[in-house]
């Protein structure tokens, strides 16, 4: 089994994890929010950070303007990597580790509309995007950008 430098979750004794190679990115909006999908048909929702799995004839960057585009009606562009992680989940029945590469992404459009029946478009702001994740991953990832941010003297939220 495959791990990366920062795995988060937990496995279950007797369940194997399929490895998927996934792709997740954030997208802000102004100084105050980034775009996060709001998953599921009624409440209480899933948040996730916009992205998925990469398909066998796609590159990360191909498999990210994807993603975006059916979960959130987004066109953007993978502007420069955030960092990978790992992240131990089950997908219903199907246990998972989540090999997610994160990447900040520029806007090119926002006329869409999400593909995918039971995602809707929520921009959040960062802060209360990180206590909204589904996976620990995702919320490091919210955390990592906003450190390299600041660090670079950028102001978001």
């Amino acid at each position: 089994m495959t791990r990366f430098a920062l795995q988060f979750g937990q496995t279950q004794p007797g369940l194997t994890y399929v490895e998927r190679c996934t792709v997740y990115g954030i997208c802000a909006r102004g100084e105050g929010s980034i775009a996060v999908a709001r998953i599921g048909r009624a409440a209480p929702y899933d948040y996730d950070l916009p992205g998925g799995g990469i398909e066998a004839d796609e590159d990360e960057a191909a498999a990210l303007m994807r993603e975006f585009l059916e979960e959130t009606g987004l066109t953007v562009w993978p502007a420069r990597i955030i960092g990978r992680a790992g992240q131990f989940w089950n997908n219903g029945a199907e246990p998972r580790n989540s090999l997610a590469t994160f990447y900040e992404v520029e806007l090119s459009a926002d006329d869409g509309a999400p593909t995918e029946p039971d995602h809707k478009l929520m921009w959040i702001a960062p802060a209360d995007a990180l206590a909204k994740m589904r996976h620990e991953a995702h919320a490091w990832a919210i955390l990592h950008w906003l450190r390299q941010r600041r660090q670079a003297g950028q102001r978001v939220g």
